[in-house]
Formats: structure tokens, sequence, C-alpha cells
């Protein structure tokens, strides 16, 4: 009786992590009701309402929506391609299973600053294979061209450069360091000649040194760092073939006798992930269940870990994921302030984001939803069970 009651108990564990653990095959996903999870359909519809009326209204034109929201920058431009956006659409993923979604979730569009946790990404895989031996590593000790020439450029990490922190200074394809989000309250000349301060004690969002950082990517992999996705990520994830990762015009670098473009870590002048909120659940699938895919480790635990864990400069950031740490200064006055404090997320302008919950094992992709919106719907999603 009691080696059945053992068997009995193997067996129903191991449907129960069986059903924790779906991943679907390239081209098909399996779908549930919410109330197969528990969740009631009216509250999670309400939810979804909620994000269709509040959706981005902006210009679908994305190259006069870029324009517009960085006029305050000197001298922006756009370098690389842009898309006309669609409508706001998305999916909430429960245990693997798609348990809503809304809108056209096939739609490649422009994800801005998404991409920067695609990057991260392919950062801890180039850590995984030892083309890094540590993101604490200097790295001048890997690119001894100029582009970290000077008495604190030589101090930047891998980690300075992942949770934007480096202070990077210097002009990458066209576009100096201090062009990119500069303090409004100074005048121009103050821009130009700030201070650098020491890597690692001030963090400054930044898509000029994060360009730095893929740049130098590109230098360690030896290869386009879209193949690199591909290849390491994307195909054994189950991803559609219709996702694409640009630079600049202008950022075609020669990589071993061949011209390679190095790309950007966000559409902020053009390019980056252009991508469909399906191939994101995906990506987020993959995080939520710390690196493995359908029992293949894919990205290491150690390094999703580090991903997601707050930096000394800003509680709120990891290595380009954002953290929903009740630890920075404006947690009690936002909308994430009743969303536990484990869920982590990646976002980009005009409202795009892949949020992570682990303790209700689910993924949510938003795209294009209002400004301010995210977190209430999450926490509409979470209290609808």
């Amino acid at each position: 009786m009691k080696n059945i009651l053992s068997i009995i108990a193997i067996l129903f564990f191991l449907n129960v992590n069986a059903q924790n653990s779906y991943f679907p095959t390239k081209g098909n996903w399996e779908t549930k009701s919410p109330e197969f999870f528990k969740y009631d359909s009216r509250k999670i519809n309400k939810a979804i309402d909620f994000v269709i009326k509040n959706q981005n209204n902006g210009n679908k034109d994305l190259r006069v929506e870029i324009l517009k929201g960085f006029s305050s920058e000197p001298y922006h431009t756009i370098k690389g391609p842009t898309k006309k956006r669609g409508e706001s659409n998305g999916l909430i993923i429960k245990d693997g299973f798609i348990i809503a979604s809304w809108g056209d979730t096939k739609r490649v569009d422009m994800t801005f600053s998404v991409t920067k946790s695609y990057l991260s990404a392919i950062t801890g895989v180039a850590i995984d294979k030892n083309l890094i031996k540590s993101e604490k590593d200097i790295v001048s000790d890997y690119i001894w061209d100029k582009t970290f020439d000077g008495n604190m450029n030589s101090k930047i990490s891998w980690e300075h450069l992942l949770n934007q922190s480096s202070d990077w200074h210097g002009n990458l394809f066209g576009i100096n360091h201090w062009e990119d989000r500069p303090d409004r309250r100074k005048n121009i000349d103050d821009w130009r000649t700030e201070t650098q301060r020491e890597p690692g004690t001030y963090y400054k969002y930044n898509d000029v040194r994060v360009n730095v950082l893929a740049y130098s990517l590109l230098q360690v992999y030896r290869k386009s760092l879209p193949m690199v996705l591909k290849n390491y990520i994307m195909d054994p994830i189950g991803a559609s073939d219709t996702w694409r990762w640009y630079g600049y015009e202008n950022s075609w670098v020669n990589i071993d006798g061949l011209m390679v473009q190095s790309v950007s870590g966000g559409g902020h002048n053009g390019g980056g992930v252009f991508i469909n909120s399906e191939d994101h659940a995906r990506f987020g699938l993959l995080y939520l269940n710390n690196g493995i895919w359908n029992d293949k480790r894919i990205i290491s635990k150690d390094w999703i870990k580090k991903s997601i864990t707050p930096s000394k400069t800003n509680p709120e950031y990891g290595y380009m994921w954002w953290i929903n740490s009740e630890d920075s200064e404006d947690y009690a006055r936002t909308d994430w302030k009743n969303v536990p404090t484990n869920v982590y997320y990646g976002s980009g302008f005009g409202g795009n984001n892949i949020v992570v919950i682990p303790d209700d094992n689910m993924v949510v992709v938003g795209r294009w939803l209002g400004r301010d919106t995210i977190g209430t719907f999450i926490q509409m999603i979470l209290e609808s069970k």
C-alpha cells in the first residue's frame, strides 16, 4: 500500500511539473481558459479592456513619434530603420499556456528598449560559453581598439555597461555620449564638458553606452549579434522567422575582412529589435523558467539571477531588466506598489513590455500601452484570481 501511494505521489508530481513546464513548439501555442487556472475571465477581459481603452494614441508613423519623443535632445537624428506600428496587442501566459490575448499578436513592430533585455541575454551566453570570463572583467582587456581609451573608460567592466553605470565618454557611430537624454537643467556647453564619473558609481540611462556594449560583444563573438541571438536563443525556443535586429546606416564594422552591422540596443535613433508579441512571450517564458526550454539549458540560471538583481546605483535596474523594487523612491507613488517586488520586466518607448511574474508562473506581453498603465494592468490580472 505504501509503495502504491508513493507511485501515485510521484505521478502527481510529474503531472503538475509537466503542466507548469509547457513549452510551445514553433508555429503552435496551446490555449486554455482563465478558469482552467482559477482566474475569472470577466476580470481578465476587464483588464484587457482597460489597456485597449488606455493604449498609446501617438502617431503610428514611428519616425515622426521618435523625433517628437526625443525633441529635447540636440542633433537628434534617425540613423536606422523604423516602421509604422499597429494597434495595441498582447498576451497573458500562465504555466506556458495562452489564457488571454488581444489584437494582432503576430504583427512585427519596433520594440525599442526591450531590445536591451535581448542584448543582456546574449551577454550571458558569451559568459556561459567562456568568451567572456566574468562580467566583472574590464572590457578593454577584450577590446583593444580606441573605444576604451582614457583613464576612466579603461576601468569600465562589462557589468558597468550592463547596469548603465559605466559613464563611458566618447563618440560612437557619429553620436556623442552627451547627446543622449541630457540634463535639461544645464546648457549645451555643460553637457559637452561634464566631468566623467568613476565607473560603477553613477547610473545614467544612455543608449550610446548601450550601443558600446553591442559593439563590444560584436568584437568578442566575431559574428553578427542577430545571428548569435538566432542560433543560441530564438531558434531553440521556437521563435518565428519574422523578427529582425538592426543597427544604423553607418554602424558597419570590419570583422575579419567581412563588413558586419553593429546593432543598436534600442530604437532611440531607429533600429533595434523588430519583433511580434508571441516571440516576446517565448523570450519571457525562457526567463520565467530560469533559462531552461523544454529540459534544455539555454541561458544559465546564475546569469538570470544576476540580471534581475538590483544594481548598487539603481535598485530598479539589473542587467538591462527593470525590477519592481520597493527601494525605489517612486515605488509608493506608482501603480506598481501592489505588484509583488520580485516581478521584473523589459520596457521600451511607446508602451512595449515583457513582464515576468514568478510567483504566479506568468508572462505578460503588452504592446503600445498607454503611459503608466502597465503596473495597473498587472495588478488587475493578479486580482482576477
